[in-house]
């Protein structure tokens, strides 16, 4: 057995049913709908023919060109939300089969490799639903906002050349740079709860894609300028102490960025902060 097969048993299943996959078979999808904010939802399976390497998205498209029911009652076409199609905008995150994931990267081969065999998609329940499958990620990026993820410029003529980085930086920092803001660690975080009252997000857990990317941009020499304030924020209500360690965020993070690590190390900067503000009698 080989190292990966031992860390991440699920990808050897999905490895072992792609070689299983049977061509030409049916799949059933199993969607759940709500036709807008505050309605009822309800489910609605679907029989899609599915082709070899399809993906969520293709069988989603099936579905809209063809929206009959196995039943065989005719309607509307599914919602759901998408733009790159190749894993980098984050749009098309929903949970699929249980488990938060992106469902342009989710291949039919990998989870239901068999004739009749059932795909389950649910929109995520951290955030409001617009409709059907495509929720309102607002929240996620007022988030953001909180805690100022972005490098400060002072106009756009020619700056000249940036800071020089040790390459030891620029990896630590590309990596975190990968966050797509998709929701996925939120979807997973048990202190992330869905807040529809748009005047409680300043004091509810802000989540760990904030706490990486104010780790990210307090990293950046230009960005530093903002370091205090993105740590006053973290300091706040909301902030990392209502971190519970629960570590899902690092588990179904698509890009596999070391969210833990990011909150550990914004931990510390936030602990040090407070004492020299303490000692700064602020």
């Amino acid at each position: 057995m080989s190292t990966a097969t031992k860390l991440d048993p699920a990808a050897a299943q999905r490895a072992a049913n792609r070689k299983s996959a049977k061509a030409g078979r049916t799949v059933i999808f199993r969607v759940k709908r709500c036709e807008g904010p505050g309605k009822p939802s309800r489910w609605e399976e679907f029989k899609v023919p599915v082709p070899p390497g399809a993906n969520v998205i293709s069988c989603l498209q099936h579905i809209a060109a063809n929206p009959v029911t196995t039943q065989g009652a005719r309607t509307t076409p599914v919602v759901w939300d998408s733009g790159c199609l190749e894993e980098v905008c984050g749009a098309c995150t929903m949970v699929i089969n249980g488990r938060v994931r992106q469902s342009c990267s989710a291949l039919i081969d990998d989870y239901a490799p068999q004739e009749g065999d059932v795909m389950v998609l649910e929109p995520m329940s951290k955030f409001p639903v617009v409709r059907d499958l495509w929720v309102d990620r607002s929240r996620l990026f007022h988030n953001l906002q909180r805690v100022k993820a972005w490098v400060p410029i002072d106009g756009t003529y020619d700056l000249g050349s940036g800071p020089i980085e040790s390459p030891a930086s620029q990896g630590t920092r590309y990596k975190l740079s990968e966050c797509m803001s998709c929701g996925c660690c939120l979807e997973a975080c048990p202190q992330f709860n869905l807040e529809e009252d748009k005047a409680a997000w300043d004091t509810s857990f802000i989540g760990a894609h904030a706490i990486s990317q104010a780790r990210l941009f307090n990293e950046h020499a230009t960005g530093a300028i903002l370091k205090d304030e993105r740590l006053d924020a973290l300091m706040g209500q909301g902030g990392i102490n209502d971190c519970g360690n629960a570590q899902n965020c690092v588990k179904v993070c698509p890009k596999h960025i070391p969210l833990t690590e990011s909150i550990a190390a914004m931990g510390r900067a936030v602990t040090i902060h407070g004492i020299k503000k303490f000692f700064r009698g602020e």
